[in-house]
């Protein structure tokens, strides 16, 4: 596996393989990998010839108040984990590399309509950090394919818009989220859970799991189902920021006629932030 930090090395190795006819997947992660990272890049393999991996702890998609500092930085560790899995090309740039012009001059990438809910409600400016910076990378690796885990449905669901507004010719691929084997999803966050509640935050796969039950029944009443898992998340030390259900399309609040329908969760349990989701067909 190569290492490269530059754009310029980055271009120099991918046109090498380009000109032997070489597909290019690209996983862009901001690194502290675990196994959810390492199944996008077993789809990325599958789906091309060259797996470019990208580490970089974004600046742009953090907040006032948030976690960019502490973020966990492993880059080491990260690069064995790739190594192993197959990847060909782990590209690590600077802060400078990515924003050379600084953060508050450069152009921003805004997708409307889709990020006004959910994480977008309560991270002002997190989404334009997101879209800005993967468009920064998807024009530095050029890719024919980018994989993205399913487990932030709504950031998944705006890139996907963004590279058709913005006419990107990259097949954006959904991988289905990874769980550990009581059902909580795969984060890079969760290694701030001490081991009580790693235990206890499995419950927003489990309220998610009791709305969708309740849909597939028939289930219509939006604002008890709600009430309830926000109930049963509080009563256990959580802290709700929301907990909705939307067009699994629009991301748009769903209504009692909708039939593909994403059921989204975030919320605090000590000072981590966990978010999840669960898709339904409902039976109307």
């Amino acid at each position: 596996m190569d290492i490269v930090h530059s754009l310029i090395e980055l271009r120099k190795v991918i046109a090498g393989e380009r000109r032997q006819g070489h597909t290019v997947g690209f996983v862009p992660t901001m690194g502290n990998l675990h196994e959810g990272h390492l199944t996008l890049i077993d789809a990325a393999r599958k789906a091309s010839d060259l797996v470019v991996c990208s580490v970089f702890v974004n600046p742009l998609q953090f907040g006032e108040n948030e976690d960019f500092d502490a973020y966990p930085r492993t880059l080491e560790e990260d690069s064995r984990l790739l190594e192993a899995r197959g990847c060909h090309i782990l590209f690590a740039p600077t802060v400078a590399d990515v924003y050379p012009g600084g953060m508050q001059n450069e152009t921003r990438v805004h997708v409307p309509g889709l990020t006004k809910h959910h994480c977008g409600a309560s991270r002002e400016g997190h989404f334009d950090g997101v879209t800005t910076v993967v468009s920064k990378l998807f024009n530095m690796v050029q890719p024919d394919i980018a994989v993205f885990g399913e487990k932030d449905y709504q950031q998944l669901t705006v890139i996907r818009k963004m590279a058709k507004d913005l006419c990107f010719p990259i097949n954006i691929i959904g991988v289905t989220t990874s769980r550990e084997d009581n059902g909580l999803a795969r984060s890079s966050r969760n290694n701030y859970l001490s081991l009580v509640e790693k235990q206890e935050a499995v419950l927003i796969y489990q309220a998610l799991q009791k709305s969708k039950v309740a849909l597939e029944k028939g289930g219509s009443d939006f604002a008890s189902l709600r009430n309830n898992a926000i109930n049963l998340l509080e009563q256990n030390g959580f802290i709700v920021d929301y907990f909705n259900f939307a067009s699994a399309e629009t991301l748009e609040p769903a209504n009692e006629n909708e039939i593909d329908i994403v059921i989204m969760a975030a919320a605090h349990l000590g000072s981590t932030r966990l978010i999840d989701n669960i898709c339904v067909t409902c039976r109307r």
